[in-house]
């Protein structure tokens, strides 16, 4: 198992120093992010074209950080030669910041969205759900980035698990998305807006629950990729307990 402690136990300060910084570099990412979310759906639903404006504009500073946390991370690979911890580390930041730049991506969407709506007019349905699962994905992300900040497999867990109702509640707005522009197809332009911005929540559940499932192998040395939940829950429960009865048996 890994901790915050962790970080600090190399005889070098400066490569604790390094490791410390690409962490932190990787959360105000993350932070930077999970504003770009909340904003991309304020300004939707709010028919806010000046803050949908300014999360596209956030863009090309979010793929910055990516390609300053990548060059952070090969150096330290090529420098450090880490391995065991240190190296579940450097990994679990490289791909994680993948996800973040393409929840960033599709905050961009969002906000084209509703620069779109509001050209064209509000759509006739569809608000309450895009409030209702941006909040829940939002607090997918703000989640899996604290998993991440407190080396806390538990909650990373949680976290994967919620996808799956992300999901369910997603094909049910979409069904009754689909029959109301049956019902009025003066409505369909409108209500596709609506229905590709969820459309964009959802896939950011699915990026919120990919880092969650690479804080676990941080945190433990499994790789739950591809796992069931069932199967992803017994691991990480299998995984504490060893982890409690043979603390130290972590950096193998």
């Amino acid at each position: 198992m890994i901790d915050k402690l962790s970080l600090n136990h190399h005889i070098s300060q400066q490569f604790n120093a390094e490791l410390e910084e690409v962490r932190s570099h990787l959360l105000a990412m993350g932070g930077l992010v999970e504003k770009q979310v909340n904003d991309a759906v304020s300004a939707l639903i709010e028919a806010d074209s000046g803050l949908a404006q300014q999360v596209r504009d956030l863009d090309d500073e979010i793929n910055q950080m990516e390609r300053n946390i990548d060059e952070e991370c090969l150096r330290i690979l090529a420098r450090r030669q880490p391995a065991a911890s240190d190296l579940r580390l450097i990994i679990s930041i490289s791909k994680s910041v993948i996800d973040l730049e393409r929840i960033g991506d599709e905050s961009t969407k969002i906000a084209r969205r509703a620069i779109q709506l509001c050209e064209e007019g509000e759509a006739p349905r569809g608000y309450v759900e895009v409030r209702h699962i941006g909040d829940q994905v939002l607090k997918m992300v703000r989640d899996a980035l604290d998993a991440f900040a407190r080396f806390d497999a538990d909650l990373a867990l949680s976290v994967a698990q919620y996808d799956k109702t992300i999901d369910r509640e997603y094909k049910t707005a979409l069904r009754e998305l689909v029959t109301y522009m049956m019902e009025d197809p003066r409505s369909i332009s409108r209500v596709l807006n609506v229905i590709w911005a969820l459309r964009s929540l959802e896939r950011i559940g699915d990026h919120a629950r990919n880092i969650s499932e690479l804080v676990i192998y941080l945190v433990q040395g499994t790789d739950v990729r591809h796992l069931g939940l069932e199967r992803m829950k017994e691991e990480v429960r299998r995984n504490t307990e060893r982890a409690n009865v043979s603390p130290h048996a972590d950096d193998k």
